[in-house]
């Protein structure tokens, strides 16, 4: 570990690369019970390893369903992840003084990866499992472009083809997030598309849809389930990601004890709940061990999707299609297809069943805020510590604003961490609508979260 500060004024926490984790930290081993199981679709029965080799490497999923507490990380993984890992750990003091609290506001900087984000952190072994069993080509979705980006620049290093089905709205809106994939040699198809029966389905029904994941899903888990040369690679909400994941938290515990602090808040913004998980769940392990009992971890989401907030939690699909597992988890509806707000990462219908889980059970809460107010607090984060984020990690930049801004009220000298993601800078069109005036603060009504959770797959 070393810094380039004076002791006492460090703004900049780093660790070596022999300093970073050598494994990752599986939640599930510290749950009070296991998960409810996945379903099969078809059959309604509890899914089996049989069930998902069609388009899953058998390690992956072994890890989906391990309740070991740690899982080691491939040595050729960790070589390629010593590209941008371990990540800085930064104080953001000029906030701090911005803002008037006696609150310490730290914040893990995930926007150092080649592609920008956390993302490369489950694509690269993603990637790796898929190839060491002979995989070829992998097929995905992307919200924002952030994780198609991430795949196709670890499929390039693994000499494999990648296909890329991008929600529509945030293809329109993100056109370089296309651009980079294209780089790394990979496809990237506008969702939902003719090229599959879903997404010939859905334009069908709406040719004027903006997309959603889910949909975006189906097409995805359709391709690869129809091509034996491929198969499917999901960003987010499966046990497998959040796992990857955790190389986030691991190395902010050890940043966090060279600093000689520890966080009373931990936030990061959620769609589907990747980076979220992979800062907070070594910090929920210690809450729920008693080790650390009263650490607040806020899950931080759009009015516009709010999944944790309004949701239901119970078995759901997780695309719109019906072809994935059913899963237990919140939800607000599968066939739910959220406004074209420009955090096209957040609009997911459904969220993490093992963040859902901590959810139910009051380890984790949740908050939900508008699109004029997260820029608002992106602005300000950019103003202070000079960068600008991603749409999405501005909902944890302005949880933590708001948090920071109750200390300074309580006169509380809290320590609060969050994950800033990802950078925002393929998103300045989205900045852009925001000092235009353009962006609407959309809050879904109730009434349509209802409609959609009304037709919620019937289980035993």
């Amino acid at each position: 570990m070393y810094s380039d500060y004076p002791e006492g004024m460090q703004t900049k926490f780093l660790l070596d690369e022999g300093e970073m984790p050598k494994r990752w930290y599986n939640i599930q081993a510290d749950l009070p019970g296991p998960l409810d199981p996945p379903l099969h679709p078809a059959t309604g029965n509890a899914v089996t390893p049989d069930d998902l080799l069609p388009i899953f490497p058998m390690e992956l999923i072994r890890q989906e369903m391990s309740r070991e507490r740690y899982i080691d990380i491939p040595a050729e993984v960790q070589d390629i992840l010593t590209l941008w890992r371990p990540s800085p750990l930064y104080r953001a003091r000029r906030l701090e003084a911005a803002l008037k609290t006696p609150a310490k506001i730290y914040y893990k900087w995930e926007g150092v990866s080649p592609p920008g984000s956390h993302k490369p952190n489950t694509a690269i072994p993603q990637a790796y499992y898929n190839r060491e069993e002979g995989i070829e080509r992998l097929a995905t979705e992307t919200g924002a472009g952030q994780w198609g980006s991430s795949l196709a620049f670890a499929t390039s290093l693994f000499d494999m083809e990648c296909t890329v089905y991008m929600v529509r709205a945030s293809y329109e809106q993100k056109p370089y997030r296309k651009s980079m994939m294209q780089v790394y040699g990979a496809e990237c198809i506008p969702s939902p598309s003719p090229r599959t029966e879903s997404g010939r389905m859905m334009l069908e029904r709406d040719p004027e849809t903006p997309g959603s994941l889910g949909i975006a899903i189906s097409e995805a888990v359709e391709d690869a389930a129809s091509h034996e040369n491929t198969n499917y690679a999901l960003g987010s909400v499966l046990n497998h990601v959040c796992l990857h994941q955790t190389i986030i938290g691991q190395e902010a515990l050890q940043q966090l004890a060279v600093a000689e602090d520890y966080p009373d808040v931990v936030i990061g913004c959620v769609g589907g709940g990747s980076n979220f998980s992979g800062l907070s769940f070594p910090f929920a392990g210690e809450k729920i061990s008693g080790k650390h009992p009263d650490t607040d971890i806020i899950a931080v989401e759009p009015a516009a999707c709010p999944t944790l907030t309004k949701g239901l939690y119970a078995y759901d699909y997780g695309d719109v299609a019906g072809l994935t597992p059913i899963m237990k988890m919140f939800t607000l509806g599968h066939d739910f297809v959220p406004p074209a707000i420009h955090a096209g990462g957040l609009r997911y219908h459904g969220a993490s069943p093992l963040l859902s889980r901590l959810v139910q059970d009051g380890i984790i809460r949740s908050a939900a805020y508008y699109q004029n107010e997260v820029f608002e607090a992106a602005v300000t984060f950019a103003r202070t510590e000079g960068i600008v984020v991603a749409p999405e990690a501005a909902h944890a930049v302005k949880a933590t604003i708001d948090e920071a801004l109750r200390c300074r009220e309580t006169g509380e000298a809290k320590v609060i961490l969050f994950n800033n993601s990802g950078h925002g800078n393929f998103d300045f069109s989205s900045y852009e609508a925001y000092f235009a005036g353009g962006l609407v603060d959309y809050e879904y009504p109730m009434d349509l979260i209802k409609e959609s959770l009304s037709r919620l797959p019937v289980t035993g």
